[in-house]
């Protein structure tokens, strides 16, 4: 249940009544319309009642929406399939007048399509009494057709004054599109999808293709699919962060996939996370409302202290005992000591200059996101200003030395989502410690510049035994991302990318058939002796002594100057073709229902473009190993190399393969809910591709905002 204050944007208010308030009546609406003090507005959903029809099966998934001034202030739960929905949520909402009406909008929930309207009501908050539970019935109905009947909506309200209120407001965000504010968090809850048993049967073969779909408060996570199955086995480990204000209700839906149509519900349940206990696995067996069969899950409540917020003055690491203290937890003498807490980051946000005004009046209101993975903490609002200061000190533990972290600066808007001015995105693996660095602000694909620079000092601590035994497992999942959408440029992109890496295989081969030929004798020549020699001599361990050559002769041509790697100008060319498509599409937003109408044609464009872009990643991530674009990661490829080498020498291969069958066939008798993973394709996950690794490149700041050259200047 939702049961958290929202405040919303307040301005100075003038000290003027412009009526007399009537004291001895029992309504609000003498109120004065410029009130100096703020309003508390406590309201309880109750249910709706004869909601309208909106799916094909003569139900509806309805959920309610709140608004104040045209501004989102809560979002209800989704009830499936109900034309009388019970809610019972809670809001409690911070108004600073009362001139404004709460409008109420119900919508049908559809999944990958735009949600049906439901029908609106509104509530003059003007005829509520003071400190009185009022129990209210909201007619709801359609501007564009008055006549029809769409049902009812009970609400419970009161309204409070709440005078002498601070009044500090912040800005309400959500990090994709409708940006919401992070808070800190209490806790963090994993949660281990093991298995579903005995779901219902949605296709007509007598079978399902299952997924499920968590939520909690705005965090969200979606499964993969299991084909064709009732008893599904997912493995999958995700985790939530644990906010006390926004409840402890997880809700689960479990959905059949469908190509080309909406998918199938399949049924619900929630768990309760004030019922569990902390630092303990509970393996939960949840009975599927409004359908058939259980899912079962792990869920362990941990206490969080992986981050702070804290201002400049204070300075974990300038203090030299807690410094001392972070340098032996991530000493390499405990390395078997929270094989997960890798190392530690520590980001100064100092200032920002030269930013892009946003407002009409020239300025803008700008703050920052500092995001590691799905950690994200703000800075606060600095108000009309270009060159804002926030002298702020932000730390996180590493989970995953290759995580990327990305600081955002936007416009706080009062009315509306915060407008984004620049971003930035650093690999951990790329930081220098202790450098206060002008790193110049980069459009939303990250492809090219926007206007201002940011400064930022970055200290990363971290142990290098546990970040590689940790890059052999799967990488975290966001879980808040974008959602992907079908573009012609992003299509044509992963189309060439994977072409290239094809054509690689394809050269070679006309290479080898070449010495086939005898198009170069001597080239011919050579190349039968050496094919002679290795045959005769061949032993398993060559193989990997091949790949390590390869790296060595790259390491060496990197270090002598002799860099083979290039700028790939190609892609470079392909993103700004891409952004400039994004803009495009932006500004024809208005123009919606195209795309719903050909949703079966975009999923399988979408499909084939996720395909294109992961077969062309992983030929790029191959690449760029051998390449040293991370030298970490070429560095570990070397290491485990060698330790192929002396492994396949000095032991028989039947050996070899009777461990790794013995480890296979025993690995679910030792560890029933272990999850499938692939060490070299966890380890080829954290080698960027080249898009990445455009995306990633720091570009050269202006002269002029040199910290020493703004110094000769000001004592000139």
């Amino acid at each position: 249940m939702l049961d958290s204050c929202k405040l919303r944007g307040a301005c100075n208010l003038p000290l003027v009544y412009n009526k007399k308030i009537n004291t001895s009546g029992t309504s609000n609406a003498d109120v004065p319309l410029a009130d100096p003090g703020m309003y508390q507005l406590d309201i309880t959903l109750r249910r709706g009642q004869s909601l309208a029809a909106r799916d094909r099966g003569g139900t509806s998934d309805p959920y309610v929406k709140f608004k104040i001034g045209g501004k989102e202030v809560f979002r209800s739960k989704i009830i499936y399939k109900n034309l009388n929905p019970v809610w019972e949520e809670k809001a409690c909402i911070l108004v600073d007048h009362l001139r404004e009406p709460l409008y109420v909008k119900v919508f049908d929930y559809d999944f990958g399509l735009q949600d049906d309207f439901m029908g609106s009501a509104f509530l003059d908050l003007t005829q509520l009494e003071l400190n009185r539970p009022t129990d209210v019935t909201l007619t709801l109905k359609d501007p564009h057709y008055p006549d029809h009947d769409l049902g009812v909506i009970l609400l419970s309200v009161v309204l409070t004054p709440k005078e002498g209120e601070h009044r500090d407001v912040t800005q309400s965000l959500r990090l994709s599109d409708v940006h919401r504010k992070s808070h800190l968090w209490r806790g963090i809850v994993s949660i281990t999808l093991i298995e579903g048993r005995d779901l219902k049967a949605m296709d007509s073969n007598g079978l399902s293709d299952p997924y499920v779909k968590f939520r909690l408060g705005h965090q969200k996570y979606k499964s993969k699919i299991m084909p064709k199955t009732l008893n599904p086995q997912w493995r999958e480990q995700f985790d939530f962060h644990l906010y006390e204000e926004r409840g402890g209700i997880i809700d689960i839906t479990a959905w059949d996939k469908d190509a080309g149509k909406r998918d199938d519900f399949i049924g619900r349940c929630q768990v309760d996370l004030s019922a569990l206990s902390r630092e303990q696995t509970h393996k939960l067996e949840l009975q599927l409302q409004e359908g058939e069969g259980h899912l079962v899950l792990l869920v362990t409540l941990t206490a969080s202290a992986t981050v702070s917020i804290s201002d400049l003055s204070v300075n974990s690491l300038e203090d030299q005992k807690e410094r001392e203290e972070i340098l032996k937890r991530y000493s390499p003498l405990r390395i078997f000591h929270n094989l997960k807490d890798v190392g530690f980051l520590q980001v100064k946000v100092i200032r920002a200059e030269g930013l892009m005004a946003a407002d009409v009046t020239g300025k803008s209101d700008p703050f920052c996101v500092v995001e590691l993975n799905n950690d994200r903490l703000l800075t606060h609002t600095v108000y009309k200003n270009l060159n804002p200061e926030w002298n702020k000190v932000f730390t996180f533990n590493i989970k995953d030395i290759h995580s990327v972290l990305e600081v955002t600066v936007y416009d706080e808007d009062r009315d509306r989502s915060a407008d984004f001015l620049g971003k930035v995105a650093i690999p951990l693996l790329s930081i220098q410690n202790g450098e206060q660095k002008a790193y110049v602000l980069k459009n939303k694909q990250l492809t090219g510049p926007t206007k201002g620079v940011i400064y930022l000092e970055i200290d990363v601590i971290f142990n290098a035994v546990k970040a590689s035994l940790r890059t052999l497992i799967p990488k975290e999942q966001k879980y808040i991302e974008e959602e992907n959408r079908l573009s012609k440029q992003l299509l044509l992109r992963n189309f060439i990318r994977t072409k290239r890496c094809v054509m690689v295989l394809v050269n070679a081969a006309y290479y080898v058939n070449s010495c086939f030929d005898w198009d170069s004798p001597p080239r011919s020549l050579a190349a039968f002796v050496l094919f002679l020699f290795v045959v005769w001599n061949f032993e398993l361990y060559m193989i990997p002594l091949v790949l390590l050559l390869l790296l060595t002769w790259n390491y060496f041509l990197i270090i002598s100057g002799k860099d083979n790697r290039q700028r790939d100008t190609v892609v470079e060319d392909m993103l700004e073709d891409e952004e400039e498509e994004d803009d495009k599409d932006d500004k024809d937003s208005e123009k919606k229902g195209f795309i719903n109408k050909i949703y079966a044609i975009q999923e399988v464009c979408i499909s084939v473009q996720n395909i294109l872009d992961e077969v062309a990643s992983f030929g790029e991530r191959i690449k760029n190993t051998f390449n040293w674009t991370v030298p970490f990661l070429s560095w570990l490829a070397v290491v485990a190399l060698c330790v192929f080498i002396v492994i396949l020498y000095f032991i028989p291969l039947r050996y070899i393969v009777l461990v790794w069958g013995i480890n296979k066939f025993t690995k679910k008798l030792r560890c029933p809910y272990a999850i499938d993973n692939n060490e070299l394709l966890d380890f080829l996950s954290r080698v960027p591709s080249d898009v990445q690794v455009v995306q990633y490149q720091e570009l050269k700041p202006d002269p002029s905002h040199s910290p020493c050259k703004r110094k000769k200047n000001n004592l000139g």
